[in-house]
Protein backbone atom coordinates (compact mmCIF):
# COMPACT_ATOMS: atom_id res chain seq x y z
CA UNK A 1 0.00 0.00 0.00
CA UNK A 2 3.27 2.78 0.91
CA UNK A 3 3.67 1.87 -2.55
CA UNK A 4 1.08 2.74 -4.62
CA UNK A 5 0.92 5.93 -2.19
CA UNK A 6 4.55 7.45 -2.95
CA UNK A 7 3.89 6.42 -6.87
CA UNK A 8 0.84 8.21 -6.71
CA UNK A 9 2.53 11.62 -4.75
CA UNK A 10 4.93 11.43 -7.61
CA UNK A 11 2.32 11.07 -10.38
CA UNK A 12 0.75 13.94 -9.21
CA UNK A 13 3.89 16.21 -8.31
CA UNK A 14 5.96 15.61 -11.25
CA UNK A 15 3.89 17.34 -13.85
CA UNK A 16 3.27 20.40 -11.64
CA UNK A 17 7.07 20.59 -12.31
CA UNK A 18 6.46 21.35 -15.59
CA UNK A 19 7.05 25.09 -17.08
CA UNK A 20 6.65 26.04 -20.68
CA UNK A 21 8.50 29.25 -21.71
CA UNK A 22 7.92 31.20 -24.64
CA UNK A 23 10.27 34.05 -25.89
CA UNK A 24 9.05 36.89 -28.04
CA UNK A 25 11.95 38.50 -30.42
CA UNK A 26 12.61 41.85 -28.64
CA UNK A 27 12.76 43.76 -31.78
CA UNK A 28 9.83 42.23 -33.40
CA UNK A 29 7.24 42.94 -30.16
CA UNK A 30 9.11 46.94 -30.31
CA UNK A 31 7.75 47.06 -33.96
CA UNK A 32 4.66 45.80 -32.87
CA UNK A 33 4.20 47.95 -29.75
CA UNK A 34 5.15 50.98 -32.12
CA UNK A 35 2.58 50.46 -34.97
CA UNK A 36 -0.07 50.42 -32.41
CA UNK A 37 1.18 53.31 -30.29
CA UNK A 38 1.10 55.22 -34.18
CA UNK A 39 -2.33 54.06 -34.79
CA UNK A 40 -3.34 54.93 -31.39
CA UNK A 41 -1.89 58.84 -32.25
CA UNK A 42 -3.49 59.10 -35.58
CA UNK A 43 -7.01 58.35 -34.04
CA UNK A 44 -6.29 60.99 -31.48
CA UNK A 45 -5.43 63.86 -33.91
CA UNK A 46 -8.49 63.26 -35.60
CA UNK A 47 -7.41 61.10 -38.94
CA UNK A 48 -9.38 58.64 -39.92
CA UNK A 49 -9.04 55.27 -38.60
CA UNK A 50 -6.57 52.92 -41.25
CA UNK A 51 -8.83 51.40 -43.89
CA UNK A 52 -8.42 47.71 -43.61
CA UNK A 53 -8.93 45.38 -46.82
CA UNK A 54 -11.20 42.60 -46.30
CA UNK A 55 -11.34 39.46 -48.90
CA UNK A 56 -14.94 38.27 -49.97
CA UNK A 57 -15.37 34.55 -50.29
CA UNK A 58 -16.02 33.55 -53.69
Amino acid sequence: MKNWSIALLLACALPACVTINIYFPAAAAEKAADKIIDDVWQLKNGAEKPSTTTVEPQ
